[in-house]
């Protein structure tokens, strides 16, 4: 008989948290490549969601009923044929793509070719918390806008939709660094405040939107300018020190390029982190009619596993931070869907197996 493990699955598409079902389903079996991990962490992304809203639908079409997770962190309990490097026992964090799935279970299937070793000074819910968000915000940074953690790049004026976000808040540390001063670090979790310096990386002038609630976290992350979104400069985008940006990083519901032309200089580009087909398209128009300014989607390359390494690397050194908003235990995964879901968390939302 079958090895049984708890679960959460959906079996159609639509219906929010209240679709997950708490289920009992075998433990699933490594193949080629793969290792089975008893999961202790697992992190819910907007991605999630939106594909059980439709995302893909027509692209990479669920098969029903789906485990809903990528980001994970567990114990390695066996491998399959391919796998070098792991063995059982050892600890790891890793990404499954998104038409597997799989992360909110007591068990899954991990792939050698997006996982990487957890430190053990990086907690099981720090290390679930890495994979899609800091990536997203370390590969947009470095690879798609050409900024270098050394300063040694281009020292651009940045701006930084939903910035108190599971994406923002590791995309406003791109350009920063913690002091290397060991009692001023600062720890911050669940709003627990402590004093810390940050050391400019990039070189770039940050200016980040958010909730008010939320406006110190992001400017002690290393933004310079904070705007409170509901206010009428917040809603424009207008930055207080007057300055146009070279960089839209947005990472709040789409918005058109029209939204940010005012505030963009002439050759100015806004990187859509969640693309849509109206991204692609008019991504499409601009480059057809010649336009000097940009709209571009992100697609993140999330088996980069030295991309993963490297974001794994700079919150060991400290000079990245983890910031989570709320943990839930598996059972409740439908409570932390909805956290997701309603947009104001302030950093990562996990659920803990």
């Amino acid at each position: 008989m079958a090895k049984m493990m708890h679960a959460h699955q959906y079996s159609k598409y639509h219906g929010g948290p209240s679709a997950l079902e708490y289920v009992e389903v075998p433990v699933p079996t490594p193949k080629k490549g793969d290792m089975l991990v008893k999961v202790e962490a697992s992190s819910v992304n907007i991605v999630d969601w939106r594909i059980q809203d439709g995302l893909l639908k027509y692209v990479l079409p669920r098969k029903f009923p789906h485990i809903p997770g990528t980001d994970i962190s567990g114990e390695v309990v066996s491998v399959g044929s391919g796998v070098e490097g792991f063995a059982p026992g050892d600890k790891i964090l890793s990404w499954i793509d998104l038409l597997r799935g799989g992360g909110f279970a007591e068990y899954a299937l991990a792939p050698v070719t997006s996982t990487v070793k957890r430190p053990p000074s990086i907690s099981a819910v720090d290390a679930a918390s890495l994979p899609v968000a800091a990536m997203t915000a370390l590969q947009s940074a470095v690879h798609l806008i050409g900024l270098k953690l050394d300063g040694s790049g281009p020292k651009l004026n940045i701006l930084i939709t939903a910035a108190s976000g599971g994406v923002g808040i590791f995309w406003t540390q791109a350009r920063s660094s913690f002091s290397s001063t060991p009692d001023l670090s600062r720890t911050v979790r669940q709003g627990v405040f402590e004093e810390y310096r940050i050391a400019k990386l990039c070189g770039c002038f940050v200016t980040a939107t958010c909730g008010a609630r939320n406006m110190e976290l992001v400017r002690s992350l290393g933004a310079d300018e904070v705007l409170d979104y509901k206010t009428p400069e917040g809603a424009s985008f207008k930055s207080p020190s007057g300055k146009k940006y070279d960089v839209v990083v947005q990472l709040a519901p789409y918005r058109p390029l029209e939204a940010f032309k005012a505030q963009l200089t002439k050759r100015g580009t806004v990187v859509d982190m969640t693309p849509t087909l109206r991204t692609v398209l008019r991504n499409w128009y601009n480059k057809i009619t010649f336009s000097k300014q940009s709209f571009l989607p992100f697609v993140l390359d999330a088996k980069n596993t030295t991309d993963l390494q490297s974001v794994t690397d700079l919150v060991e050194q400290g000079k990245l931070k983890v910031i989570v908003d709320s943990t839930f235990p598996l059972a409740k995964a439908p409570d932390a869907w909805a956290r997701s879901i309603e947009g104001h968390s302030t950093g990562k939302v996990v659920l803990i197996v």
